[in-house]
C-alpha cells in the first residue's frame, strides 16, 4: 500500500498544496512551524477521519475560510483508489471513496492504513492512560470494523448515561431508566473488553521480541492489558457503583477506564522505568504496530514519522530506519543532514516553507 499523491486546500496553513510521493522514502524538511506536520496530519485524517492531535474539524480549516479539502490517490494491492474529504466549519465532514459519497465515516476505516509516530508518542508510556487507550482504539478501528461500531455505540451510551445521571438529581423518578442504559453499556463494553484482550495478546508478543532486539536481549518487556473490570464482574461492579455514579454524575466502571501496563521483571516501566526504557518501549510498540498490520491485512501500512528521529539516539535511529526499508514512509525533519550517516535511500525530498512545497529530488 502506498500513497501516490496528496492535495490539500485551505487546510491549516495551506491555501493549496499538491505533492506526489515515492512509494518508499519521502522527506519533508524545513524550519519549524512551516507546515510539515500539517501534511502528515491531513494524511492521518484521510485514513482515520480524525486528527492525531485530537483537533476538531473546524480547527483544521485555514483561518478565515469556511471549508477545507483533502484528496488522496493511493494504491492498495495493485488497485488505485481516491479519497476525497470535505471539512466544514459548522457541519459534519463529507467523505467520498472513488467518487462515491459514504454515509458513515466508519466506512473509510481500513482503506488507507496509516501509523503516525511523533515525539509525543515517545512519552505515551509514562503519560496518562487516556493516551494508551487512544492507541488501542486507533489501531483496532483500522483492523476491525466491528470494534469501531461497538466503540462508537459504547461512547454514545456512555454519554447518554452520564447525562441521565445528572438529570436524576432533579428528577429522581428517572432512576428506573438507568437499567436500560446499563444493559447497552454491558453489551457493547463486553465486546470491547474481549477484543482489546485479544489484541494485546497478539501485539504483546511482537513488542517483547522487538524490545529484546533493541536492547540486545538485556530487557524482557511484557505488555499487559489492565481492564477496569473483567467481563464476568462487569455487571456486578456497574450495579455496585451506581450510588457513586449518581453522586458524581459520571460512570465510574467500564472499558473507558482501561489501561496498558509495561513491565520489565517486576518493574512497572510507566512509573519506575528510565526515560530510555520508556522510549524503547514506545518505539517497540510502534514497530510492533507495523508488523501486526502487515500480518493482519496482508499489506504494508503507510508510516508517518513526524520529527521523531531527532528524539532518538543513534542506536534506536538505526533500528527504526532498518525496519522501514520495505514500506512507504513519509518523514518530517528540520534538515536532511541527520540522514548523512544512515544507509537509508532518500527517494524523494521536499522542502516546506510557509505552506509552500518545493521538490528538491
Amino acid at each position: 500500500m502506498y500513497i501516490n499523491s496528496l492535495e490539500v486546500g485551505n487546510f491549516r496553513n495551506y491555501d493549496f498544496g499538491k505533492i506526489e510521493f515515492h512509494d518508499k522514502i519521502n522527506i519533508l524538511y524545513g524550519d519549524n512551524a512551516q507546515g510539515k506536520t500539517n501534511l502528515l496530519e491531513s494524511i492521518f485524517v484521510c485514513g482515520t477521519t480524525k486528527s492525531h492531535k485530537g483537533s476538531k474539524d473546524k480547527e483544521l480549516i485555514r483561518i478565515g475560510e469556511e471549508e477545507a479539502h483533502i484528496r488522496i490517490h493511493l494504491t492498495k494491492r495493485g488497485v488505485g483508489h481516491r479519497i476525497d474529504m470535505h471539512l466544514k466549519r459548522n457541519k459534519g465532514k463529507g467523505i467520498a471513496i472513488d467518487g462515491v459519497p459514504i454515509k458513515r465515516s466508519g466506512e473509510l476505516f481500513g482503506l488507507l492504513n496509516v501509523i503516525f509516530f511523533s515525539p509525543e508518542d515517545l512519552r505515551m508510556i509514562k503519560n496518562g492512560p487516556s493516551e494508551r487507550r487512544r492507541f488501542m482504539n486507533m489501531e483496532l478501528c483500522q483492523l476491525d470494523r466491528m470494534y469501531l461500531h461497538d466503540l462508537i455505540e459504547y461512547n454514545k451510551v456512555l454519554m447518554q448515561r452520564n447525562k441521565l445521571l445528572k438529570q436524576i438529581s432533579f428528577h429522581p423518578s428517572l432512576k428506573d431508566t438507568l437499567d436500560i442504559w446499563d444493559m447497552q453499556l454491558l453489551e457493547y463494553g463486553t465486546r470491547i473488553i474481549k477484543r482489546r484482550k485479544d489484541f494485546i495478546r497478539e501485539i504483546g508478543g511482537i513488542v517483547t521480541m522487538v524490545n529484546e532486539k533493541l536492547t540486545g536481549n538485556k530487557e524482557h518487556i511484557q505488555m499487559l492489558y489492565e481492564p477496569d473490570t473483567v467481563i464476568d464482574e462487569f455487571e456486578k461492579k456497574l450495579k455496585n457503583s451506581r450510588d457513586r455514579d449518581l453522586k458524581f454524575f459520571s460512570t465510574s466502571v467500564g472499558p473507558h477506564r482501561d489501561d496498558l501496563c509495561f513491565i520489565n521483571g517486576d518493574i512497572d516501566i510507566r512509573k519506575f522505568g528510565s526515560q530510555g526504557q520508556q522510549r524503547t518501549c514506545a518505539l517497540s510498540l510502534k514497530l510492533a504496530e507495523i508488523e501486526l498490520l502487515k500480518s493482519t491485512i496482508g499489506d504494508s501500512p503507510v508510516l508517518l514519522l513526524d520529527d521523531v528521529l531527532s528524539e532518538l539516539d543513534r542506536n534506536r535511529q538505526n533500528y527504526l530506519l532498518d525496519s522501514i526499508h520495505d514500506i512507504q514512509t513519509i518523514i518530517t525533519c528540520t534538515g536532511i543532514e541527520e540522514f548523512i550517516d544512515s544507509r537509508l535511500t532518500l527517494d524523494k525530498i521536499f522542502r516546506i516553507t510557509k505552506g509552500k512545497i518545493t521538490i528538491e529530488k
